[in-house]
Order: C-alpha cells, then sequence, then structure tokens
C-alpha cells in the first residue's frame, strides 16, 4: 500500500545503497568478470553476484543478514554470525555520498527528527557520517553494535523510534535491501525501498516494502511535494 504520510512523525535510514553511494564502476568491471560463473552458481544475472560482492566488501554485515534471511537459519545461526562479524576489523577507508542525500537531509531534518539504522559497525559508520558531516541531522545512530540483535531483527528499529520519542509504527525505515524493509516491517514501521543500492524491485515488493522508489530525489519528492505543506 502506499505511504500514509499523514502518519509519519519521523524517518530511519539505512547507510550502504541507501546514503552512502556503491562503487557502481566496480560493479560493471566484476559484471564482467564473473559472467561465466554466474552461469555456474545459477544467479539470475552476472550484476547479482556483482551486486553481493561489493555488499560483501563495503559492509559485510549486511550481505550476512542477506543470506540469513534468503536462507532461513534458525535465532541460532543468526546470533553466531552476528557475533562473529561484530567482531571484525575494518580498516580506513573513503565513502562516496548517494546523489540527493545532502540535500534530502537538510530538508527533512526541518520536519522530522531523523536516525540512522544501518548494520554497519559503530566505526565504520562514524567514519562515514564524519567524512560528510552528516551526523548534525541524526538525533540517534543506530549499528549492528546497539542492539542485542541487527537488522532484520526490529530491536534497532525500536530502538531509533525510542531515540526520536516515537513508536515505532510513526516511522519509515528507508533502505535498499530486503533486511531493512523486513526490520521495518516487523517493528510495525512504514517502509520505502530504494533501487539506487542493492535490492531489487521484486525483491523489495517481495519483503512488504510500502513503496519502492528509484532514488533519494523521488523520496524527496514524495516526502515534500512542491506546493505541499
Amino acid at each position: 500500500m502506499p505511504l500514509d504520510l499523514q502518519r509519519i512523525k519521523g524517518l530511519c535510514f539505512d547507510v550502504d545503497g541507501t546514503i552512502c553511494d556503491t562503487d557502481d564502476a566496480w560493479v560493471e568491471k566484476i559484471t564482467d568478470f564473473f559472467q561465466p560463473v554466474a552461469k555456474i552458481v545459477k544467479c539470475q544475472e552476472s550484476r547479482q553476484l556483482a551486486r553481493w560482492l561489493v555488499m560483501a566488501a563495503e559492509s559485510p554485515m549486511n550481505l550476512v543478514m542477506y543470506w540469513l534471511d534468503t536462507l532461513s537459519l534458525d535465532d541460532n545461526f543468526a546470533r553466531l554470525f552476528t557475533r562473529m562479524v561484530k567482531r571484525r576489523e575494518y580498516k580506513n577507508t573513503a565513502f562516496r555520498l548517494m546523489r540527493g542525500a545532502n540535500e534530502l537531509l537538510t530538508m527533512a531534518e526541518k520536519k522530522y527528527p531523523l536516525a540512522v539504522v544501518s548494520a554497519r559497525d559503530e566505526k565504520t559508520t562514524m567514519m562515514f557520517l564524519e567524512q560528510f558531516s552528516l551526523s548534525k541531522h541524526f538525533v540517534e545512530v543506530v549499528t549492528s553494535q546497539t542492539c542485542e540483535r541487527t537488522k532484520p531483527y526490529p530491536m534497532p528499529v525500536q530502538h531509533a523510534a525510542n531515540a526520536m520519542g516515537l513508536q515505532a509504527r510513526d516511522c519509515v525505515m528507508i533502505g535498499d535491501t530486503t533486511v531493512d524493509i523486513l526490520a521495518g516491517r516487523r517493528a510495525g514501521a512504514q517502509t520505502v525501498g530504494l533501487l539506487c543500492g542493492f535490492g531489487t524491485e521484486k525483491e523489495l515488493r517481495k519483503a512488504g516494502a510500502d513503496v519502492v522508489l528509484n532514488n533519494l530525489e523521488e523520496l524527496q519528492a514524495l516526502l515534500f511535494p512542491v506546493g505541499g505543506n
């Protein structure tokens, strides 16, 4: 169903593939290189395999949680993998800001409290936010280390809502993967799936996204229509 704009009181943003851009050049290079491999592992297309590999390089937790959900692994396995990835050391890296992110966040914070809900660890999440001076926009930053369980469990979204003084049902979870959509839905929030990251329209809709948009510019137009209040 479409978003109920009147119900929205707060916004929760994923990081990777949502406000942090993926290097599409790397995706294209890997797509070409792994074309034969994609057929062997029975991926629908080599680009899908490339997206998974880039996801693994840029945010291992996102990839782990994607596969946990896809394979329907039980809670014990989920907890084991979550602990393992939390202990991983990350090297310093340069990030890329998603097109339209700064404009949207600047406009959105004038109307709503904002929160980050990321599957990244705290260190690299803060590195990204600080690189682009984005921390000032957010009331709360939720990472893979904030709650006992990370996305696709609802706890991170619930935590963010509480920090903003809201109930989860009053929030919108915005992200590019099924784990974002599932976390939002399980928390009772509305959800927006974005196609500027790793997810496909089919998988985002199957996960239950209330609306699927191409990019942040379309989200801005939806939340703040020209001539609207």
